[in-house]
């Protein structure tokens, strides 16, 4: 009986088309899906030089994306589809997004996607198809431990790629379906390998802007999103505030500020201010001092164990409250709900941001995760 091929997730992006060559390279039968997120040409007022210009240029799952990843895919000859999951997205990704800003937190786009999207409508489609487990191009590596009868999730070997703080929230069902095999590459290697294999896209540069917020702008996207959507603006101005409830000046948008940002502010105070809080209730937005951003401890809720199967006891680890966090040791203390812990750092940490996402690391395994109250 024939093996059931791999579906690989084909971004059209050096990284996905370098796992889809390797594993035709290895003799594994194969069929690449593009999963179609966002429509580029939506909100047109957000491009640079209008709606005229080309759509999604620079931005993860553009249509260049598109393009380029069906180039690959002929390239290796291998079956290829694009798969539409637009209205997926925008109820289970932008939506939340927008909600979350609104509430006065701040959210991460590419985790929700992972969860409910790429780790989980696309293992629907991988069925449709008959192909028995996925690749994808993330930096990333997993295991199964027959001790514990679970698949872990480590950091990948290459750290400054390291992309497991996104994907806290697989399932056991999920990682035994999904294979990383870049997880045991560095960038550098994996330009070399998609040179030496002649890739159509072995020079091109990775994405950097999520697929539906242009240029990074968060505040602009959510402007034009509640205007599309017929939300009034001036709902969400408000005050701003010091730690001291002086009313310091206005804003034009709580969707505007994240706890730890200090530009943009519009005060003139003669100190640097920063982002303490925002308050969806007053809609006003808190500013204070540098040491006013620390924290010693938070909650996280939604908790996904991975690794293990929860907290028996206190735990010791390693907590990363951002992408770009270098993971700080903490206590993990159990709450009496297994989907809420108590996080309590060795050393207060800034900026401990409502909204995102705090993973649990023991060394290279990602015991867990969940989002920040």
């Amino acid at each position: 009986m024939p093996e059931a091929p791999i579906a690989v997730a084909m971004s059209g992006g050096v990284d996905s088309s370098t796992v889809a060559a390797l594993l035709v390279r290895q003799g594994r039968s194969i069929v690449g899906m593009t999963m179609q997120l966002w429509n580029q040409r939506r909100l047109p007022e957000l491009m640079e030089g209008g709606a005229s210009s080309a759509p999604g240029a620079g931005r993860c799952c553009s249509l260049d994306d598109v393009y380029d990843a069906r180039r690959v895919a002929e390239q290796i000859g291998v079956p290829y589809y694009v798969v539409n999951f637009e209205r997926q997205f925008e109820e289970q990704v932008v939506k939340p997004f927008v909600a979350e800003y609104l509430a006065g937190r701040t959210p991460i786009p590419c985790t929700l996607c992972n969860n409910y999207i790429k780790f989980d409508r696309f293992l629907e489609m991988a069925d449709a198809v008959g192909a028995g487990l996925m690749a994808t191009g993330h930096y990333a590596r997993t295991r199964y431990d027959v001790a514990s009868g679970r698949y872990q999730l480590l950091r990948a070997v290459d750290a400054s790629k390291d992309q497991t703080y996104f994907l806290f929230g697989l399932t056991q069902q999920q990682l035994s379906r999904t294979l990383f095999p870049l997880g045991e590459l560095t960038k550098p290697e994996v330009r070399e390998l998609a040179q030496s294999m002649g890739l159509a896209v072995a020079a091109k540069s990775d994405s950097q802007e999520i697929c539906f917020v242009p240029n990074g702008d968060y505040a602009a996207f959510m402007t034009a999103y509640l205007k599309e959507s017929g939300a009034a603006p001036e709902a969400t101005h408000g005050p701003i505030l010091s730690t001291d409830g002086r009313r310091l000046g206005e804003h034009s948008g709580v969707h505007h500020f994240t706890v730890g940002q200090r530009r943009g502010l519009g005060l003139a105070t003669g100190e640097p201010l920063y982002v303490i809080s925002t308050n969806p209730q007053s809609q006003s937005v808190v500013v204070g001092g540098r040491d006013e951003l620390l924290r010693g401890e938070f909650t996280a809720r939604a908790v996904n164990w991975i690794s293990v199967a929860g907290l028996a006891a206190p735990v010791r680890a390693e907590v990363k409250i951002r992408n770009k966090h270098t993971a700080a040791p903490a206590t993990l203390f159990a709450t009496g709900d297994p989907a809420r812990v108590r996080v309590i750092f060795d050393d207060p940490q800034r900026a401990v941001t409502p909204g995102q996402g705090a993973v649990f690391y023991r060394a290279d395994l990602v015991l867990g995760g969940g989002w920040i109250e």
